[in-house]
C-alpha cells in the first residue's frame, strides 16, 4: 500500500512539473514572436563639437547626427533661434534643407552652418537648435564665440575716384578711413604711389586710433610737376595698419592749361608774322 502511494504522488509530481517547464517554454516563444518596440526617448540629436571661434566674417560649421529611435519613420522638421542679423543652414548629402525625413531606427548626418550678424559684438552666443517631429523635440544648444575682426576701408565722401590736373599745378583730394570690424585701430599710416616726380603728403599723416563703425576723412594733397605731358595717369592711396590695410586707385587727367594754350597759340602767330615779314621784305629780290 504505501508502495502503491509512492508510485501515485511521483507520478502526480512528474506530472506538475511537465505543466511548469510546459508553460515557461510557451511564454518564450510568446515573448520572442512579440515585436521589438523602440521607445522615441532613445532618439538624439548631438554635435561632435557645440563649441566654435570665428570671426564675424567667417561661419560656424557644425557637424551634428540625428537618431532616430522610435518604432516607426518620423518626418523632422530643423529650427533654431538666432539673434537678429545672423543666418543658419541645413546641409544633408550636399543639399539644404528645413527637414529630414527619418526611418526608424537609422540616424543621419546633418552640417549646421551659422552665419553671425556683420555687427555682432565679440562674446559667446548660445544658439538652440531643435528638431521637430510631432509631440517629439530634440534640443541642441550650439555655440557659437564670436571672435573681434578688422576690416579697413578706403574711399572718397563721394565715391568718386578720378580727377582732372593741369601741369605744374596742386590738388587737395578728400579720402575717408573707415573702420568696418569689431575691434578699433590704432596707428593707421598713409602712403601713396604715384608717376615719376609726383609729390603727395597726408593731412593727417597718421591717425592713432579708429573705433568700430566709425570714420575719419583726412587730405590728400598732390603736386603735379613742370612740364607735365597731358594725358592719363594713376595713382594709388593705401591706409596701412598692423592688422589691416585698405587702398584705392584714382586716374588723374592732366590737361593743357589755358596759359599754355595761349601761349602756344602765340608762338604760332608769331611764326606765321615771321615768315609774313621775311616773304614781304625779300620776296620781291
Amino acid at each position: 500500500m504505501l508502495t502503491e502511494l509512492s508510485f501515485i504522488s511521483s507520478h502526480k509530481w512528474q506530472k506538475i512539473a511537465f505543466l511548469i517547464i510546459n508553460f515557461v517554454l510557451s511564454a518564450q516563444l510568446l515573448l520572442a514572436q512579440k515585436p521589438t518596440n523602440i521607445s522615441s526617448k532613445g532618439s538624439t540629436f548631438k554635435a561632435k563639437l557645440i563649441n566654435l571661434e570665428e570671426p564675424t566674417n567667417e561661419p560656424f560649421r557644425f557637424n551634428t547626427t540625428l537618431q532616430n529611435s522610435s518604432n516607426k519613420a518620423l518626418v523632422y522638421d530643423l529650427e533654431a533661434k538666432l539673434s537678429p542679423g545672423w543666418t543658419i543652414t541645413y546641409t544633408v548629402n550636399g543639399s539644404q534643407v528645413t527637414s529630414i525625413n527619418m526611418e526608424s531606427g537609422k540616424s543621419q548626418d546633418i552640417s549646421i552652418e551659422i552665419g553671425a550678424s556683420p555687427n555682432a559684438s565679440p562674446k559667446k552666443y548660445i544658439i538652440p537648435v531643435k528638431a521637430i517631429s510631432g509631440t517629439d523635440t530634440l534640443s541642441l544648444s550650439l555655440e557659437a564665440v564670436v571672435k573681434g575682426s578688422y576690416s579697413l576701408s578706403l574711399s572718397t565722401p563721394t565715391g568718386k575716384l578720378n580727377e582732372e590736373l593741369t601741369s605744374g599745378s596742386t590738388k587737395q583730394i578728400q579720402l575717408v578711413v573707415s573702420n568696418l570690424g569689431t575691434l578699433p585701430f590704432t596707428a593707421i599710416d598713409f602712403t601713396s604711389q604715384l608717376p615719376t616726380g609726383w609729390e603727395c603728403s597726408f593731412e593727417p599723416s597718421r591717425l592713432d586710433k579708429l573705433a568700430p563703425g566709425k570714420s575719419i576723412t583726412i587730405n590728400a594733397n598732390l603736386k603735379v610737376p613742370d612740364k607735365t605731358i597731358a594725358g592719363d595717369y594713376a595713382a594709388t592711396f593705401t591706409a596701412t595698419n598692423s592688422n589691416s590695410n585698405a587702398k584705392t586707385d584714382f586716374r588723374l587727367e592732366i590737361k593743357t592749361s589755358l596759359l599754355t594754350g595761349w601761349a602756344g597759340v602765340l608762338v604760332i602767330l608769331l611764326a606765321i608774322g615771321i615768315v609774313y615779314y621775311l616773304i614781304r621784305k625779300y620776296g620781291r629780290r
